[in-house]
């Protein structure tokens, strides 16, 4: 992490466990659990470091199977501090991505990345998912999204059955139906004429959904969930209720690719007491910098002062190493940054590239001024 952490780093056998772990500290913080050759094989993170590592060897009945098994070839724990619980979850991000513990599978294996590839020309329109998608033409692609293939393909599928696009035709070009249209999920598309037109247009609506565009195909879902209940329906209430769900599901990690793509200039800050707040200077995915800050200050200059220009030497710098699509390798940060800062929107400030211009001084100086205020009060 950046300047200003403290950095609390020991190693704990499990011998003297019982003892030492006790001493832990009441902060955030990650853990390195390590094997008997010294390899790490689980990463974590806690806004209470001694609370969570104790919780792996007492009272562990509970526990499920992987937790034992892991526990079991833990002989020794590393502790890193941090000030702040925003610091943990990326730093636990940044470690897992560089030692890929066996027992992190999410966060390392490249297959836990799924991707929505969905054809825009004429005709029946396949949907794939896959973990690895190609250069295609005609294609539309979303992703990647950090839940498995099997989850992303049920809420597509959840989604399908609802508007009865489900089609499962695999007779190539042939005009005849599919077994979903026999059983009532599927409108008739693989028989052509009327069903595939009706078909590329739910097609293109989801699309929609998904890039934001067009938000018609959810609002159908909401009203048709509404009429069965009224219609005292619940089984197809609840079929539309869970398409709902699976639609936010997709959206909300569109939104996460999204958000990231923009290259935002962002300031957030964490309180770790009454007097004292850590800043942090955010570009796409990667924290640049942190520092803490005294409410006091220094007097020669103004908080709001210093923090103007860390602003613009934070966000002047290194700005063409940001790139317009963002990799699977980057979707976790974003994922972290993205969700604190939906949670605590009043210690975010945005800062548009202009302000960070001369002219435009007064701008930056009243929007870092009037921001700060929100923490200024409970200091005194």
């Amino acid at each position: 992490m950046q300047a200003g952490n403290r950095i609390y780093c020991r190693a704990i056998t499990v011998t003297d466990l019982q003892t030492t772990v006790r001493q832990l500290p009441l902060t955030p913080g990650v853990y390195l659990m390590k094997d008997a050759q010294g390899g790490i094989i689980y990463v974590g993170k806690s806004k209470c470091l001694r609370k969570r590592v104790q919780s792996y060897f007492y009272e562990n009945a509970s526990h499920a199977p992987k937790i034992k098994k892991l526990v079991r070839h833990v002989k020794e724990i590393e502790v890193r501090q941090t000030d702040t619980e925003f610091e943990a979850l990326m730093l636990e991000c940044s470690l897992i991505h560089a030692f890929k513990p066996m027992y992190n599978r999410k966060m390392k294996n490249p297959s836990s990345y799924s991707y929505i590839v969905i054809p825009t020309a004429d005709g029946l329109r396949r949907t794939e998912i896959t973990h690895l998608p190609l250069p295609a033409v005609d294609c539309v692609v979303f992703g990647p999204y950090t839940a498995s293939r099997n989850t992303v393909e049920k809420a597509v599928q959840a989604i399908y059955d609802c508007f009865k696009i489900a089609c499962n035709h695999t007779a190539g070009g042939a005009l005849t139906p599919c077994l979903n249209y026999s059983l009532g999920l599927c409108l008739g598309m693989c028989l052509g004429g009327d069903g595939l037109n009706v078909y590329n247009r739910l097609m293109t609506r989801f699309i929609g959904m998904l890039d934001g565009s067009d938000e018609s195909l959810l609002e159908d879902m909401q009203q048709q969930m509404m009429e069965a209940a009224e219609n005292f329906d619940f089984e197809k209430a609840a079929k539309f209720r869970d398409a709902i769900r699976s639609a936010d599901f997709l959206k909300h990690k569109e939104k996460v690719i999204s958000f990231a793509e923009q290259n935002r200039n962002i300031v957030i800050y964490e309180q770790i007491d009454e007097v004292t707040i850590k800043v942090f200077w955010i570009k796409r995915s990667s924290v640049l910098f942190s520092r803490q800050f005294l409410s006091a200050g220094d007097p020669s200059m103004p908080l709001h002062t210093e923090v103007m220009e860390l602003s613009r030497e934070c966000f002047t710098r290194n700005e063409e190493a940001y790139t317009a699509e963002i990799g699977r390798e980057e979707i976790d940060e974003a994922q972290i940054i993205y969700s604190y800062i939906a949670q605590h929107s009043g210690r975010v400030l945005t800062i548009p590239d202009e302000w960070l211009q001369e002219a435009h001084a007064g701008e930056l100086s009243a929007a870092i001024t009037q921001w700060l205020t929100d923490w200024q009060p409970r200091t005194r």
